[in-house]
C-alpha cells in the first residue's frame, strides 16, 4: 500500500472513530432534553436531524459551498436515499426504546449492524468474510451484551417482539446507509451528505413529531443542549463518518458505531454516577479491542 493511500485509510478510520464517539455524547445530550423540555424521544429525534442539517446548510452558504452543487438526478437520488434511511434509523430506534427498553433496543440496533454489513459486504464481494472480521465482530458483540444488557426489560412478549423487530429494521437501516453512501456521487461530499440528508429524514420525521409535540421551553439550559445535539453529535458526528467511509472498509465503519453505546456508559458512569460493574468494564475493554483490531487491520 502506497503511503499516501495509507494516510487517507488512517484519516478514514479515524474519522469513523470520532463519529462513535460523538454519537455517543448525543446519547446524554437527548436524554436532557427528553426530561428537561418533556419531549416524545421522536420528537428529540426530528430535533436532531432538523438542527443538524439547518446547521450544516447555513455552513455550506456561508462557505459558498451551496452555488457549486451540482442538480443531478443521482445527486438527488443520494439525498432522498441518505435522508430516509436516516429517518427509517432513527424512528425504529425510538420505536423499539419504546416497545423494550434502550439497553434491548440500543443492543439489538448497534449489534445487528456489523453482521448484516459484513455479511452484504461478502455477497457484494462473492468471498466469505476473514476469520479475523469474523472474531472481532463477535468479540464486539459480546462486549456490546455486557454493556448494554440489562435483565430488567419487558416482560411482555409480543412487546418485546415487537420492539426486536424495530431495533432490526433500525440495524437494516444504518447497515443499508453504511453501504449506500460509501459510493462517492459527484459533485457531493460529505458536508453536503450531511447536511441535505438530515434535512431530508428530519422533515420525513416532521408530521408525526409534531403530533406527539414539539414545544420547546425558552430557558438557556434546554436551547443550548439542542444546539449542541444537533452541532456536535449530528452534524459533525456524520459529517466524519460520511468523510470516514470513502476510503474505509464498510465493515471497519459498522464496528466503529459500536463507539456510541460505549461513549454514552462511560459518559453515564462519570457524569450522573451509574454504576457499569465488572461485567460493564469487561465488555468496554472487548469492544476497544474489536475497535483497535479493527483499525489496525484496515491501516496494513
Amino acid at each position: 500500500m502506497s503511503t499516501s493511500v495509507a494516510v487517507r485509510v488512517r484519516d478514514g478510520s479515524a474519522s469513523l472513530l470520532l463519529a462513535g464517539v460523538l454519537w455517543g455524547t448525543g446519547g446524554l445530550a437527548g436524554s436532557i432534553l427528553v426530561t428537561r423540555a418533556s419531549l416524545h424521544p421522536l420528537s428529540v429525534a426530528a430535533y436532531r436531524l432538523l438542527l443538524g442539517g439547518v446547521l450544516a446548510v447555513l455552513f455550506l452558504w456561508s462557505s459558498g459551498g451551496l452555488r457549486a452543487i451540482p442538480r443531478t438526478r443521482p445527486v438527488a437520488r443520494r439525498l432522498l436515499l441518505a435522508g430516509g434511511l436516516l429517518a427509517v434509523f432513527q424512528s425504529c430506534y425510538f420505536a423499539a426504546v419504546v416497545l423494550t427498553s434502550v439497553s434491548v433496543a440500543t443492543m439489538t440496533t448497534i449489534g445487528s449492524v456489523p453482521v448484516l454489513v459484513a455479511v452484504a459486504s461478502a455477497v457484494a464481494e462473492r468471498r466469505l468474510p476473514s476469520l479475523p472480521t469474523v472474531l472481532s465482530i463477535l468479540a464486539a458483540l459480546l462486549g456490546l451484551a455486557l454493556l448494554t444488557w440489562s435483565p430488567g426489560g419487558t416482560q411482555d412478549r409480543w412487546r418485546l417482539l415487537g420492539g426486536l423487530a424495530c431495533a432490526l429494521a433500525a440495524g437494516a437501516g444504518f447497515a443499508a446507509l453504511t453501504l449506500a453512501t460509501r459510493r462517492q456521487v459527484a459533485g457531493l461530499d460529505p458536508l453536503r451528505t450531511t447536511a441535505f440528508g438530515c434535512l431530508v429524514g428530519g422533515l420525513a420525521l416532521l408530521p408525526v413529531a409534531v403530533w406527539l409535540g414539539m414545544a420547546l421551553p425558552l430557558r438557556v439550559d434546554v436551547l443550548g443542549v439542542a444546539a449542541y445535539l444537533g452541532a456536535v453529535p449530528t452534524a459533525l458526528a456524520y459529517l466524519s463518518y460520511f468523510r470516514g467511509l470513502r476510503t474505509a472498509h464498510p465493515v471497519v465503519a459498522a464496528l466503529a458505531a459500536l463507539l456510541e453505546p460505549l461513549t454514552a456508559a462511560v459518559l453515564a458512569a462519570v457524569l450522573l454516577g451509574d454504576r457499569l460493574g465488572v461485567p460493564g468494564w469487561c465488555g468496554a475493554g472487548l469492544l476497544i479491542g474489536a475497535l483497535a483490531v479493527s483499525y489496525r487491520r484496515s491501516e496494513r
